[in-house]
């Protein structure tokens, strides 16, 4: 099944540190773009720039990498649908979580609501360190910060559980889900406005439990039969 995805539509994939968003982010893009979406991959400016820089940003950086995120992401919107590896969130998180800076929160969370589809990579493949990155430790804080900040602000997102080919295949459930259920009724009754964030079952749910069954409900309507997505733990 194929997502109807209006123009301008920006799917934004969003997790902590060795979650598989990046591998996800790609396989995504180019599944819409075997399906004949024309789609754009934007990749995450905070990785080019701490491999440039061989470090990782001060607090007074944070910003302008936040912002630059949002820029390539509004223009790429320009032109069709995007699939975002992270948005200004995750910086805005980074934030927080490093320096207790919560100052990015607003203009992130503002560019977030205009994301139509919100996927979070959950915890449950192994870590993979980087040097220039946070560690293991770090994962389940930012995970909380993240789910805390989208609930706070009202925005809906789905929870992307499983390893390899069964996590690309929730993720494709997720976008076809949310695209069929509201997104198609949305455009038709408001052509001129841009995507807004479309509703998903559980959105401020941190709970694996109902994770879990949003997913088996989700792959129960494929003709294979997946095995059983990964616990958080």
């Amino acid at each position: 099944m194929t997502p109807m995805l209006p123009a301008g539509c920006v799917i934004a994939l969003l997790g902590a540190e060795s979650t598989g968003k990046t591998e996800l982010a790609r396989a995504v893009a180019q599944r819409l773009q075997e399906r004949g979406i024309a789609t754009t991959l934007v990749g995450e400016y905070l990785r080019e720039w701490c491999d440039r820089e061989g470090r990782t940003p001060r607090p007074d950086e944070q910003r302008a990498i936040a912002q630059e995120q949002t820029r390539r992401i509004d223009a790429a919107a320009a032109s069709g649908v995007v699939v975002a590896d992270t948005t200004a969130l995750m910086t805005a998180v980074y934030s927080e979580l490093l320096f207790g800076d919560t100052s990015l929160h607003a203009d992130a969370l503002a560019a977030q609501a205009r994301c139509a589809i919100t996927l979070l990579t959950a915890l449950d493949i192994p870590w993979i360190a980087d040097p220039l990155r946070d560690g293991d430790h770090a994962r389940e804080p930012t995970d909380a910060l993240v789910r805390a900040a989208l609930a706070g602000a009202g925005l809906s997102f789905a929870v992307v559980h499983g390893t390899g080919s069964e996590r690309l295949s929730n993720a494709w459930n997720a976008i076809n889900s949310i695209a069929g259920s509201e997104g198609r009724a949305r455009a038709r009754s408001r052509p001129e406005s841009k995507p807004a964030s479309w509703s998903w079952p559980c959105e401020k749910c941190s709970d694996p439990e109902c994770e879990h069954r949003l997913f088996s409900d989700l792959i129960g309507r494929r003709d294979d039969t997946p095995s059983t997505p990964s616990s958080e733990t």
